[in-house]
């Protein structure tokens, strides 16, 4: 312990005697590979990087809710696009139901599914027991709730959608809630992209379908197919094939 205090009161030092002495330039580079580096998660798989900026997740929340709260982009979501985006997403459930990964008995979430769009695809299709959930809460569609700690218990849900992985800051938690409250024999679909990045609010950049894949300890992949939708081009289907509480750490 001591000797870590002794490496941080040395940097520390070091910084301020170069304040004095050395060119800027050079300075902020030399800074740049002093500044201690975040360390690697371990059990995170190559090819999913998360972005930096974020002191602690209080920080990260103040900016997620700072996109789910502007009265300009709510505005837009219930109105130009409200239509629009039940018609893309009919389109997706309903090919889901063709191929057998969901029915009109499915008790059904949508993760960060903002105003509900996705629910109302969902029940419009049959499926009745469908709700989303979000950070801000849009009744009678939408619970509030954080997918990195989901407000359900386990084993609650038939079937699982969310195109907002992007946003998640803890990527392991995120697929650890989804298998915690999927029960075995459910299904999760995620929509994602590979060829593109999220827009500033997303946390995390994926670069692999199989790094994804490597986040789910206890499902397996039913399908893998290229999609159009709202800038995500890969769709992801996974089934549960075993309890949660079977995970190790």
């Amino acid at each position: 312990m001591w000797i870590g205090k002794v490496k941080v009161n040395v940097i520390a030092s070091l910084k301020s005697i170069l304040l004095l002495f050395l060119p800027l330039s050079f300075l902020l580079l030399l800074l740049f590979f002093l500044h201690p580096r975040p360390t690697i998660d371990k059990q995170r798989p190559a090819g999913i990087l998360i972005r930096p900026g974020y002191e602690n997740y209080d920080q990260y929340i103040s900016k997620q809710l700072n996109k789910t709260l502007n009265s300009r982009l709510r505005r837009i979501w219930t109105t130009r696009d409200w239509d629009r985006k039940i018609r893309v997403f009919t389109s997706f459930f309903n090919n889901l139901v063709s191929n057998e990964f969901l029915s009109n008995s499915s008790r059904s979430l949508c993760i960060g599914a903002r105003v509900g769009q996705e629910v109302v695809a969902l029940r419009g299709i049959g499926v009745s027991d469908a709700v989303g959930m979000d950070l801000v809460p849009y009744p009678p569609l939408v619970v509030k709730g954080d997918f990195h700690n989901q407000p359900f218990l386990d084993e609650s849900f038939d079937f699982e959608f969310s195109n907002v992985f992007d946003h998640a800051l803890y990527p392991e938690k995120f697929v650890g809630e989804v298998e915690r409250t999927l029960k075995v024999g459910g299904v999760c679909v995620l929509h994602v992209a590979l060829k593109r990045k999220g827009d500033k609010y997303s946390a995390n950049d994926l670069y692999s379908v199989d790094a994804l894949i490597k986040l789910f300890r206890v499902s397996t992949v039913a399908r893998v197919t290229q999609i159009d939708g709202f800038g995500l081009d890969t769709e992801v289907v996974l089934r549960k094939t075993s309890a949660a509480k079977e995970i190790t750490t």
